[in-house]
């Protein structure tokens, strides 16, 4: 996408293997509903949209435009998944914000995200919508 061309092998994989990692998400704790449920569910209606955008319907017009959005949304929030379960797996990061709630634990997820968002704007700058093609 940054590049303004479609990788249709690439991005079925990555797809396919950030859906997986939503849906495993909530098989571990279903006692109640946590903030990691939430952001899950948001990442699934985002790739429901992005898979729609390749597969579903022509990627032309708002539909190309979504895609991009919704990608770039749902690789932002595994990206903030990632952080915080670094910080809650690795120990030397644990070491550096024991409670999360310590500034490492606040500022690296917003790093991460911000290099997302840049990358994500620049993705749908590049990756401009196509003429809907006239019936």
């Amino acid at each position: 996408m940054l590049r303004g061309r479609r990788l249709p092998g690439w991005t079925a994989l990555v797809l396919a293997t950030t859906v997986f990692t939503s849906v495993t998400g909530f098989f571990f704790v279903v006692d109640r509903l946590w903030p990691s449920h939430g952001v899950g569910i948001i990442s699934l209606v985002a790739l429901t949209v992005t898979s729609l955008g390749l597969d579903g319907v022509p990627l032309a017009g708002s539909w190309r435009w979504s895609h991009v959005v919704c990608a770039v949304l749902s690789f932002d929030l595994n990206g903030f998944v990632g952080v915080v379960q670094a910080f809650q797996k690795l120990p030397f990061l644990g070491r550096l914000a024991p409670t999360q709630s310590g500034a490492p634990f606040v500022i690296a997820p917003l790093v991460v995200m911000a290099i997302i968002v840049v990358l994500g704007i620049r993705a749908v700058m590049r990756f401009r919508p196509m003429a809907m093609p006239r019936a």
